[in-house]
């Protein structure tokens, strides 16, 4: 029972490193929130500055969700897998080690969690993702329905239920972070990805 709770203890703090807020602090001396979005999520990062900060940022946002995923399941339980991994979630979206200011929207780690418990599912969600963005190239829409596909898959691939379960959360808690680029897109505001970044500043 301890060792279930440390696990999900450190998948809490691993999941409030905030790495868009550092690696932009530590390679450009800006604050990432004062930036395009204000998120500190891979997609500000990679949308302000470019792939060279920005794909550093997913792998490290989703490896943050994979190692407690993968060392609670590995060393307690499916299930303790998923708390870990949901702790880190929780993380990422109030971190820590930002006296728990608004973090990021959970896309990645929420990712990262499934690579951790449920690969095949992850692999599945990372192709709807890429579809989807490439075909609208809007990451938040992308995210939402990558997220929303997450638990039919998991449930149509047969996996145990609290990895369905979890997905089902998740998947809602990403649609509510992302409800402001609801609004943008309803009223047409919501930018859209460009491949050659346009440095923006506020």
């Amino acid at each position: 029972m301890l060792e279930s709770a440390l696990i999900v203890l450190g998948g809490y703090l691993l999941g409030s490193m905030p790495f868009g807020y550092w690696v932009v602090r530590v390679f450009r001396h800006e604050d990432v929130r004062q930036v395009g979005s204000g998120n500190i999520g891979a997609t500000n990062v990679w949308r302000s500055y470019g792939r060279r900060l920005g794909l550093p940022v997913v792998l490290l946002d989703v490896a943050k969700g994979t190692a407690p995923a993968l060392a609670g399941t590995l060393l307690a339980s499916h299930t303790v897998g998923i708390l870990a991994g949901a702790a880190a979630m929780a993380g990422h979206w109030r971190p820590l080690f930002l006296r728990f200011a608004k973090g990021g929207k959970t896309v990645a780690t929420y990712g990262g969690v499934l690579w951790g418990v449920a690969p095949v599912v992850a692999a599945c969600g990372l192709a709807t993702w890429i579809v989807v963005f490439l075909g609208l190239r809007y990451a938040s829409v992308a995210s939402m329905v990558a997220a929303a596909a997450l638990p039919l898959i998991a449930y149509g691939l047969g996996e145990p239920w609290p990895v369905v379960a979890f997905a089902a959360v998740a998947a809602l808690a990403v649609v509510v972070l992302h409800r402001a680029n609801i609004v943008r897109l309803f009223r047409g505001k919501e930018s859209r990805f460009r491949f050659r970044r346009i440095p923006t500043r506020v």
